[in-house]
């Protein structure tokens, strides 16, 4: 399956989680939420029509100003009970904030700090329904996606595109250039959001060479660097 799919079939998993390891406290005062950062690392490929299970616990929580940058970690399980997939899925809570817990996500860098060309830069088109059907296949009907008014609550000045769908569209463009179109050579995915992706313009995804062999990886969207830190790891 394409390795970014576990993201979106654990998106209910993720919710019924938040609401559940997360204090009140912490999310009474909470004005919207968007996703900060995701690290996936796939310990084998994923097969169509196999089981899995997801479990979810708190991984870490870390203040930025005012808001609170909460993440989880999930296990995917398959029927043998093995570890299938692992993720850590950062959240940004928007005007809420508590201590700080938990390890540090790990830091890849980002290739906009290096004076190294791309080896790959692809141009992926945005159209304005693409966050519809996004929602339609991941259950994430959250208002930012599609309400002018719910987009400005969460910082953007208009509707934006999911970050997963947008991890998505990188995650394709890893599988068709430097994995030679073979999805189950991904191994690693991580990014961090640093924009959104706006609908209705292209999103220009990039990777870089890394001297330890893997790749990074950001994205462009209207002038804005919108994946930052990213990293994709290949299997043999």
């Amino acid at each position: 399956m394409p390795p970014s799919l576990i993201a979106t079939l654990a998106f209910d998993a993720q919710l019924a989680a938040f609401v559940k390891l997360v204090p009140d406290d912490v999310l009474t005062p909470v004005r919207s939420g968007v996703h900060g950062q995701h690290d996936l690392l796939l310990h084998r490929p994923l097969l169509s029509d196999e089981q899995l299970r997801v479990f979810v616990e708190t991984h870490s929580a870390r203040p930025s100003g005012h808001n609170l940058h909460v993440t989880l970690h999930h296990l995917v399980v398959d029927e043998r009970g093995d570890l299938a997939a692992e993720q850590w899925w950062t959240t940004v809570l928007i005007g809420t904030t508590a201590g700080s817990t938990g390890p540090r996500l790990p830091d890849y860098g980002s290739p906009g700090d290096s004076p190294t060309a791309p080896v790959v830069e692809d141009v992926v088109r945005i159209d304005g329904v693409m966050a519809r059907r996004y929602a339609q296949v991941s259950g994430d009907f959250s208002e930012h996606h599609f309400s002018e008014e719910a987009a400005r609550r969460s910082g953007a000045t208009a509707p934006f595109l999911h970050g997963l769908c947008t991890l998505a569209l990188c995650a394709r463009t890893a599988t068709q250039t430097v994995a030679d179109g073979d999805p189950e050579r991904i191994r690693r995915m991580a990014v961090r959001f640093a924009a959104p992706a706006r609908l209705d313009h292209d999103l220009t995804v990039r990777l870089f060479d890394r001297p330890d062999g893997d790749f990074g990886m950001e994205a462009v969207c209207d002038g804005d660097l919108v994946i930052t830190n990213g990293l994709v790891q290949l299997a043999p």
